[in-house]
């Protein structure tokens, strides 16, 4: 039997508005769960979370000759990401984001990961980003192949520091990240997959990934990347103000160092 979504013609008009103002789904979502704002979904829906019933919603509205598809990002022609056809596959025992707490999209709390890899020239060497998404703090490193070893070894190596400040993380469905249950054991967190062609649901990992995209552009090769090279990129991106953040730097707010006040 089908749940019923239970959602006040109210909060389709908010929802509405803000995606007029040009937010995203994930940033839609979070705002009303950290306003105390009713769920988008119905808390036992498992397949759908609140950021795809918003696009849902959007999908609903262009059908009906809406606009609102136009304030997307990204207007790319989307794959159907829900049933049997996925390229990619399944990795087993796998948690859906569905099934991840509300408040780490409400980002009320340090501790929240995100995770992807970025490519290099000829698909060769990769980058893993990690992003905490209430800071925004981001740890990089590289590998020599993107495989499922290297991976999970580079997670570990940069999170193990901070075990204390690591609830969850959450990933792409990517077979790099088949070794997410040794991941999750190893630094006692719960790990999480965003649906496919989803990549909203991993905004802060997505938009960081942009950034680093700054100083390593697109087919770049990275044979010559140190991780140096690397350290280099986060100091600047982890020491630089941030308008989400409220013009502190993603260091202080995930240290929680004051702000130094001028005399």
């Amino acid at each position: 039997q089908q749940t019923r979504v239970r959602i006040q013609s109210q909060s389709w008009q908010l929802i509405a508005e803000k995606l007029q103002a040009d937010w995203s789904p994930e940033q839609i979502s979070g705002w009303m769960a950290l306003n105390g704002y009713e769920p988008v979904s119905h808390p036992v829906t498992n397949e759908l979370g609140r950021d795809e019933w918003i696009y849902q919603f959007v999908l609903a509205d262009k059908r009906a000759g809406g606009d609102l598809h136009t304030h997307l990002r990204c207007q790319k022609k989307r794959r159907k990401r829900y049933g049997s056809y996925d390229r990619r596959g399944k990795l087993p025992n796998r948690t859906s984001i569905a099934e991840r707490p509300q408040i780490v999209a409400a980002r009320q709390r340090l501790g929240d990961w995100e995770v992807d890899t970025i490519l290099g020239k000829g698909s060769r060497q990769a980058i893993v980003t990690l992003t905490e998404r209430k800071s925004r703090l981001a740890l990089l490193q590289k590998v020599e192949r993107r495989s499922a070893d290297r991976v999970a070894q580079a997670i570990l190596e940069q999170l193990k520091p901070f075990m204390d400040d690591a609830h969850t993380l959450t990933s792409d469905n990517g077979k790099e990240f088949a070794q997410h249950e040794t991941i999750a054991a190893e630094l006692k967190l719960d790990f999480y997959f965003a649906h496919p062609y989803a990549s909203w649901e991993r905004g802060a990992n997505e938009n960081m990934n942009g950034l680093v995209r700054q100083y390593l552009p697109k087919h770049s090769d990275f044979t010559n990347v140190s991780q140096a090279v690397l350290e280099n990129i986060m100091q600047k991106l982890n020491h630089r103000p941030r308008k989400c953040l409220d013009f502190l730097s993603p260091f202080q707010v995930f240290f929680q160092q004051p702000v130094a006040l001028q005399s």
